[in-house]
């Protein structure tokens, strides 16, 4: 089981987890209670705890009194354990290091690619007029690529469909840039967030090649857990999802490629993202991606294999496909997601319904709508995401507590 508890915690009450208002010091005369249930956080796809690395490399960096653009000792301090750590990340990705390009998270990455290709397109005199983007992309690129259509005159946005694994159609982007006319922008996820399907971005890097239009890959999710064996003109990384520090975010941008800046004011990496460095946060992006080593399905695989004895008429989504090595996404028929989050999270396993960034949100998952699955079933799914410290015992604390979970459930309860 990991030794990382998100809400370690003496008493019974779970009011101190996730930014609420802390607990009550509890007093001789109020023993509190030990959890029933150990703790197992199977979130990593949401945010993966620090890693001791990480945590290490950015107390050195607080040591560090100065600017990284000063020219002066403290100055070229910080200014070194950012070179450090751009060298750290382009070696995981397997890109030169002067193509990595620090921002303030992944949907930062996203928004800087996608605005950032079509008005340097248009600036260098190419423009970009068409945009193909898949239909199970990230939220942050779905909604940059609409405003952008709408803000663009002459763009035009057409959506990449997937088959009912969640898988992009390849045929259908060959088509769209074949029927075309003008430069096109693809956008296209290395794997999903929500399923950990693996996308054909290799396909997507030939057909681009061939056809002179630009790649855009969202790699958030696949950076770090699978191989990076794939050329795209932009890569957006996020160094919370392999146990980094959350607010810290990377775009990989190929020399040759077009980039508007889109925040103004300073010559910061290499003038193309304004702003004082995150020197603590960038030095443990830098120290997990060191450490980083790919992860492998073995407790992926365990657990589908003990969900599907407890619950023989499980679904998991993209089970005939590639997916990432640490990801499950499943629906346990009529019992609805929020229903199991609860009951879960109160026997102390931790996991997902869908994406994080639109928790609390009562409506179906955009990518399982893609695929084709009915709202009823989409409202049953859970995501299962394990990470760099998960270990079996995390496996057997959610399945003791699916059991259970089925166990209570009535036979028919509505989704």
């Amino acid at each position: 089981m990991s030794s990382w508890h998100p809400c370690r915690l003496p008493t019974s009450s779970r009011s101190g987890c996730w930014g609420a208002r802390a607990p009550s010091r509890p007093t001789a005369t109020a023993p509190q209670p030990e959890r029933e249930f150990p703790v197992a956080y199977l979130d990593h796809n949401a945010t993966s705890p620090l890693r001791p690395e990480g945590r290490a490399a950015m107390e050195r960096a607080l040591e560090i009194a100065g600017n990284p653009s000063s020219i002066h000792a403290a100055g070229r301090a910080a200014r070194g354990a950012l070179d450090r750590a751009r060298a750290q990340v382009s070696a995981l990705v397997g890109a030169p290091a002067g193509q990595v390009i620090f921002t303030g998270g992944g949907t930062e990455a996203n928004a800087l690619a996608l605005r950032g290709a079509v008005e340097g397109a248009a600036a260098s005199g190419e423009r970009i007029t068409r945009l193909f983007v898949s239909a199970i992309e990230h939220d942050s690129v779905l909604a940059t690529a609409q405003a952008l259509a709408e803000q663009t005159p002459g763009l035009r946005l057409q959506s990449v469909h997937v088959d009912k694994n969640g898988v992009a159609d390849v045929a259908t982007i060959r088509a769209m840039l074949r029927e075309g006319k003008g430069r096109a922008l693809i956008a296209l996820m290395a794997a999903n967030n929500e399923t950990g399907v693996v996308q054909p971005v290799a396909d997507a890097a030939a057909l681009a090649r061939e056809s002179g239009a630009l790649l855009f890959v969202d790699a958030v999710q696949a950076f770090g857990k699978s191989a990076m064996d794939f050329t795209a003109d932009y890569i957006s990384l996020s160094a919370h999802k392999i146990g980094g520090p959350q607010g810290v975010g990377a775009l990989i941008v190929n020399d040759a490629a077009p980039l508007a800046p889109q925040m103004l004011g300073g010559g910061q990496e290499h003038g193309l993202r304004a702003g004082t460095q995150n020197v603590a946060g960038i030095a443990g992006f830098g120290a997990v991606a060191a450490a980083c080593v790919p992860l492998d399905s073995t407790l992926r695989d365990r657990f589908e294999e003990e969900l599907k004895r407890i619950v023989p008429g499980v679904t998991i989504f993209g089970e005939d496909a590639a997916r990432l090595p640490n990801t499950s996404n499943f629906a346990l028929p009529h019992i609805a997601a929020e229903t199991s989050l609860i009951a879960l999270d109160l026997d102390g396993v931790m996991v997902s319904s869908g994406a994080a960034c639109s928790s609390g949100k009562v409506k179906p998952s955009h990518v399982l709508e893609a695929m084709g699955v009915s709202d009823d079933l989409a409202g049953c799914a859970l995501r299962v995401s394990f990470g760099w410290n998960s270990t079996q015992a995390d496996v057997d604390a959610a399945i003791a507590a699916l059991r259970r979970l089925v166990a209570r459930a009535p036979a028919r309860e509505a989704a």
